[in-house]
Formats: structure tokens, sequence, C-alpha cells
């Protein structure tokens, strides 16, 4: 039998990094199973144009993490070449090309296949993150055949999308900045709007994660009630780090060109249904925007800061509250549809009872049912800064002390 790993960790991205530092730092040896590159994800999956949106001090993760520019926003293929260097710096245990096919649990220990590759393990960390799969949904086979369909991880630019209009469904942070994105390559652009958060970047003269951030906003626990689901399915806000930082709400996509209709519903002949009620979005997202600033107004008080008002943060924008209910592809131009709709995670490999009927796991702070398998990367996994980059270093520290304590109960146990 192949000599026994005390943690196996699953992804090599920021979450099983931050993790390896962590659990490095606590004397623990570990090995980390990664199917491509150290942040495969981020040199793969990621369009030429992205900028993250938080800013670099948001970016952080534990260890040697220099910083030169604190508030700029870093491009995502910039971001992947930090993770690289973050790897060499804090010497993480990295297999790269190292496709994980199985995660079995047998006589007391974890078997993970990795093709030729066979190890057995106390722990296993699941750190393959949010974006897996992109949920595109069911009825998108419905579209005609001479219609280019693209998500988010396959879109290289508008330049390389077939002639024509583009109708991107979905209004979050991707979607909103793939629309803007194209429709500056002179493309007609149609959105279609679903759930969003409208956030400005800068309110009161500061930005918005710093107020976020000093407010506690991002570290609020995450609700012991709450439907899982609904958290992993919270829209992001909808900003852009690209061009040094900005908000990207519907009315500046409006100004832009951008043609707004309602959420879409399905498909047929060559017709897209749509709900041709917008209002009730956009009054929903100005409901968001609302909670958030007067979150931010009450920790400004409390901490007695003296920040001008910001009357035009609260003002509502002049956005069309009705659509059409149909959209004829053929007849408004339209070539391209990207697939702006957020990810879903697709775990095949896991042979472990941990997942629910909508295939999630199911953790309690990243620990699963099944003692010594934990998994990390998770939106809302812990707090709501879990789906941050800052957020999963954080969780990464919580949960390395869990993990430590699993061994030496195992360890105590086998005595």
């Amino acid at each position: 039998m192949s000599p026994i790993i005390p943690v196996i960790i699953v992804g090599a991205g920021q979450a099983g990094l931050a993790l390896s530092w962590s659990l490095t730092w606590r004397g623990i040896d570990h090995l980390l199973l990664e199917r491509g590159r150290v942040g495969e994800r981020w040199h793969a999956e990621r369009w030429p144009g992205l900028h993250l949106l938080t800013p670099n001090w948001m970016n952080r993760l534990p260890g040697p993490w220099p910083e030169a520019d604190p508030d700029g926003f870093m491009s995502a293929a910039s971001f992947g070449e930090r993770l690289s260097a973050y790897r060499k710096a804090i010497a993480a245990p990295v297999l790269t090309g190292c496709a994980v096919r199985s995660v079995r649990h047998e006589t007391g220990l974890f078997h993970v296949d990795a093709g030729a590759r066979h190890f057995f393990a106390r722990a296993v960390v699941i750190a393959t993150g949010a974006c897996d799969r992109p949920a595109v949904p069911g009825w998108a086979a419905a579209l005609p055949e001479d219609i280019a369909q693209v998500s988010p991880t396959r879109y290289r630019g508008a330049g390389v999308l077939a002639p024509g209009g583009v109708l991107v469904v979905g209004a979050s942070a991707t979607g909103v900045q793939l629309a803007a994105e194209i429709r500056a390559s002179g493309r007609p652009v149609t959105l279609a709007v679903g759930r969003h958060v409208r956030t400005p970047r800068r309110y009161r003269g500061r930005e918005i994660f710093s107020l976020l951030s000093g407010s506690g906003f991002l570290e609020e626990p995450r609700p012991a009630n709450a439907d899982p689901r609904q958290l992993m399915a919270l829209p992001s806000l909808q900003l852009t780090g690209a061009g040094g930082g900005g908000a990207l709400g519907l009315e500046t996509l409006a100004a832009m060109g951008v043609s707004l209709v309602g959420r879409a519903l399905g498909a047929g002949g060559g017709v897209v249904r749509l709900d041709p009620a917008l209002a009730p979005e956009i009054e929903a997202a100005e409901r968001r925007r609302h909670r958030i600033l007067r979150h931010v107004d009450g920790h400004i008080a409390a901490a007695g800061l003296r920040l001008p008002p910001d009357a035009a943060a609260w003002r509502a924008p002049e956005l069309p509250g009705s659509g059409p209910d149909r959209l004829g592809l053929a007849a408004a131009g339209i070539r391209t549809v990207i697939w702006a709709t957020g990810f879903r995670r697709s775990y095949p490999w896991l042979h472990l009872p941990v997942l629910d009927a909508a295939g999630e796991l199911q953790t309690q702070g990243g620990v699963t049912a099944v003692p010594g398998l934990y998994a990390l990367g998770l939106p809302f996994m812990r707090h709501r800064a879990s789906a941050f980059i800052h957020g999963v270093g954080r969780d990464a520290e919580a949960l390395a002390p869990l993990i430590a304590a699993g061994l030496r109960r195992d360890a105590s146990l086998a005595a």
C-alpha cells in the first residue's frame, strides 16, 4: 500500500493554497492535487479583459503576499500568476496535471484515485471552488443550431465571436461586464435582466469595499437556518475592476446603447421567451442597494466618521419598467447567446454521502458529516466574505485547526 498522507487537498487555487499555508504553519504534512496548473481556472477559464471586482487589499492570502498597489484592481491573468508565485513562496506540495477520478472511504482511510496515481489519506479537503460548471438552463438546447452559445469560461473577447448581435443572459457582475465590453466593441448587445445588486463603487467619498469591511458587513456569519441553495445563488455586485474600478449598473449600460429586456424564460422556433416585467427586478435591486447603504450609514454614524452625504447614491435609475415578451433572434440580428447565469458544482468523483438532492456539498462551516472530509472555497461557507478571496484565506485559517483536531482524534483512537 502507498504511504498514508495525513491530508490531501483537491484543488490548488486560492482555497487549496491558503489551506496549504495554514497546515504547513501547524506542521501538518499534506499534498495538493490539481487537474491542471496552479490556479488553473484563472489561467484557462477567465476572459482576457477581466479584472477582479475587489481591490488588491482584498485579494491577499495568508503568509507571504506582498502588495505594492493595495487600492488597485488586478487582472484575472495577473492573479493567476500571483497564485503561481504564492505557491512557490510557501513551498506548497502540489502535484499538477493530476485530475482526481474518485474519492472513497475504505478501511478507515480515504482512497483517492487520480488516474495512474493512487493515494491514501486520513483527511481530504475539497477545494475545487464554486465556479465549477456554467449553469446553462436546459432550454438552451431549443435554440437554433446556427446560434453560437458561449459560457463566460469560454469567452475570449468580442473579436472572436460570430458576426452579428449578442444576447447576454444574466445581469450580475459577469453579465454586465460582458455586455459593456462587447457593446464597447461596436456590436449590438441585448441584456436579459435577472436578479442583480446595483452597488456604487464609491459612497460618501470612500471605496465601497472599504466601508463594507469596516462596517462588519462582510464578516456577517452564515445564517443558521438559511436555505443553502439560496446562499449559493446570491447575485454578485454590479461592479467592475477594469479601468481602475467602477460601478456598472443597468443605467450605465443603457446609456452605452445596450438594449435591456426581462428575464429569459425559454426558447422555441428561434424565439426567446421573456418576462415582460422589468420593474420587479429593478425594484428588488434597489431594495438590496438601500439595505447596503443603510448598513454603511449606521457604521459611519457609530464610528463618528465625518463623511459627506451622497444623495445621488440613493437616487433610483431611470429605466424602462417593461419590455417585450419575446425576442426573435434572427429579426434582432442576434447570432450569439452568452450564458452569464452563474455556476453549479459537480462532484461525480465523490463517492461519499455528503451531497444534497441538488448535488451540493452539505457542510457546517466546511465540516461534512463524514469524519475527516472537509470543504473550502464555497460562498457563504462560514460568513459573507467566504465568496471573496481574502475571505477564503480567513476560512482556511479557521478550518486548519479543525483538521488538526480531527487528525489528533484519529491518532488517539488508533492508539
